[in-house]
C-alpha cells in the first residue's frame, strides 16, 4: 500500500482508493518520515512550508488542502508557460485586401509581477494595419491571455503582444496600449490606490506616422466609438 498526501482522487474523500492508496488529509503532517513526504508534488510542499514559516498551522481544518489549492491556482496562472503562438493561433490567419485599421480595445487582463508574485491587472488596446493577412478575432485576446498568464513586468508584455502580432502578421503597424493597476505598490509598499500604468509599444506605421498614431490614440480614448 502507498501513502498519496494530496491525490486529487483521495483527498476530497478520506478513503482508500482502488490502487491501495490512502488519503491523510485529515491530519497528515503530523506522522509521516521525510521518505514519506517526497509523495507531496514540489509545489505543494513549497506552499506547506510558507505557511508553516509564517507561524500558521498547515494541519488545521481551514488549511489542510490550502498547499493544494494554492499549487493548483498557480499553475492555472502561469499556464501561458506551456503555450506558444503557433499552437494558439492555429492557423487562423487570413489572405484579405483589407487595410485599413483594425482595432480591439479594452481587452481585460490579469497577470502576476515576476518581482513580488502579486497580482496586477487591467485592460490591452491593440490596434494593427493589415498589409495582405488579418487575424481571427478572437486570437488577440487569446494573445494577450498567453503573454499575461506567465509572471510579468508591465513593460515587458506590451512588448511581446506587439511582436507576437507582428511576427504574425507582417503587417503595416502594430500598436499596444496597456493600462494597468498593479497590487504591489496598492496593498504594500507605497500603499497607493488610484495609480495607473500605461505603457505603449508602436511598430511599422503607427511608430512613424504621426496621424496614425493619433488616429489609433483617439480611439483607445473613446473618440470615435461606435
Amino acid at each position: 500500500m502507498t501513502v498519496t498526501l494530496l491525490n486529487k482522487e483521495t483527498i476530497d474523500g478520506g478513503n482508500m482508493n482502488g490502487n491501495g492508496e490512502v488519503s491523510l488529509a485529515e491530519d497528515f503532517g503530523s506522522f509521516l518520515s521525510p521518505k514519506e513526504h517526497l509523495a507531496v508534488p514540489p509545489i505543494e510542499a513549497d506552499f506547506r512550508n510558507i505557511i508553516s514559516s509564517i507561524g500558521e498551522d498547515p494541519n488545521r481544518e481551514g488549511l489542510i488542502k490550502t498547499p493544494h489549492r494554492a499549487a493548483e491556482a498557480f499553475k492555472f496562472l502561469t499556464r501561458g508557460y506551456s503555450q506558444n503562438v503557433e499552437e494558439l493561433l492555429n492557423g487562423a490567419v487570413f489572405s484579405e485586401t483589407y487595410d485599413d485599421m483594425v482595432v480591439v480595445k479594452g481587452t481585460e487582463f490579469y497577470s502576476l509581477c515576476e518581482h513580488h508574485l502579486l497580482p496586477f491587472y487591467g485592460r490591452v488596446h491593440v490596434g494593427y494595419i493589415p498589409d495582405g493577412k488579418i487575424i481571427g478575432l478572437s486570437k488577440i485576446p487569446r494573445l494577450i491571455e498567453m503573454y499575461a498568464r506567465r509572471l510579468q513586468v508591465q513593460e515587458r508584455l506590451t512588448k511581446e503582444i506587439a511582436e507576437a502580432l507582428e511576427n504574425a502578421l507582417h503587417p503595416k503597424g502594430v500598436a499596444v496600449v496597456i493600462e494597468g493597476m498593479h497590487m504591489c505598490m496598492m496593498m504594500r509598499g507605497v500603499q497607493k490606490q488610484n495609480a495607473t500604468m500605461i505603457t505603449s509599444h508602436m511598430m511599422g506605421t503607427f511608430r512613424d506616422d504621426r496621424a496614425t498614431r493619433h488616429e489609433f490614440m483617439s480611439l483607445v480614448k473613446g473618440h470615435g466609438e461606435i
